[in-house]
């Protein structure tokens, strides 16, 4: 191959990359195009929105959201069979690890994004799931509401979804929302599987530091939280950190001991 030809085929094969990517976009199906989460990173949720809770009682999100606990906000459909459940049971098995009740140290607001469903509905779904959770007199909120006061919830998180009328059914994304006790969105988890560790550090940091013990906040400076993954990772510095303590304590106590052991020693000597 002559070596002026070798720039040529760069340039033709990263054409054809993108216009792959192009062709591959041209292609999306159409229910699934703007189905997607657009972080709200330090906004506040609306607090004057109602809804309907799992009695029929009409509630304000400020009476559910403001108080002096954080919040975890799950958007969901309770007729959904298949990504709701699975995002629902992933979340069960994560909550069930932090050693946190609802209630206590944060609460679960899970609001449909169905205005069709009504809070009988609700009702069941809640049962349903606070007995699998193994709390049934948890804080977890299931509600209901118009599509007025569910779309400007979900817009103000940032959650897009897409109603598929031929299927009956909505396309949306799997996430879950933390915010601080006073509305505001601190942290975005995504994905079918939530660990404890994760949920337990967004809590903290939906909390400003004013939820957990102190064995908390030395395991969070071992973690980060990635926003380009959505979940926490191991803190390098952090980790080296908390390791040199740790040496720098067991030295501490290995020296005192011996110390003793050497003033005992003297002791004897002189008496």
């Amino acid at each position: 191959m002559r070596p002026s030809l070798a720039p040529l085929l760069i340039l033709v094969a990263l054409a054809m990359c993108v216009c792959g990517v192009a062709e591959a976009k041209e292609y999306m199906p159409r229910d699934l195009q703007g189905v997607d989460v657009q972080e709200r990173l330090g906004e506040k949720i609306p607090a004057d929105l109602t809804f309907t809770d799992h009695t029929g009682k009409r509630v304000q999100l400020k009476e559910l959201v403001h108080g002096d606990v954080p919040v975890l906000l799950t958007l969901n459909y309770y007729r959904c069979k298949m990504l709701c459940n699975l995002q629902l049971n992933a979340l069960l098995k994560g909550l069930r690890g932090t050693g946190w009740t609802p209630g206590d140290q944060y609460k679960i607001v899970t609001v449909s994004i169905d205005p069709r469903e009504g809070w009988e509905l609700a009702a069941q779904k809640r049962e349903s799931y606070l007995v699998d959770l193994g709390l049934p007199d948890a804080d977890w909120e299931f509600l209901v509401g118009d599509q007025e006061s569910i779309e400007e919830l979900a817009s103000s998180v940032g959650f897009q979804y897409r109603y598929q009328e031929e299927l009956d059914q909505y396309a949306h994304t799997a996430a879950i929302f933390f915010l601080s006790p006073d509305g505001t969105i601190s942290r975005y988890l995504y994905g079918l599987s939530y660990m404890a560790r994760d949920i337990r550090f967004a809590l903290l940091d939906a909390a400003d530091g004013k939820l957990g013990t102190t064995v908390d906040k030395v395991l969070m400076s071992c973690f980060y939280y990635d926003a380009s993954i959505g979940a926490y990772g191991p803190f390098a510095f952090g980790v080296m950190r908390v390791g040199g303590a740790f040496i720098v304590l067991s030295l501490s106590i290995f020296l005192s001991f011996m110390w003793r052991i050497e003033r005992r020693r003297d002791e004897e000597i002189l008496s």
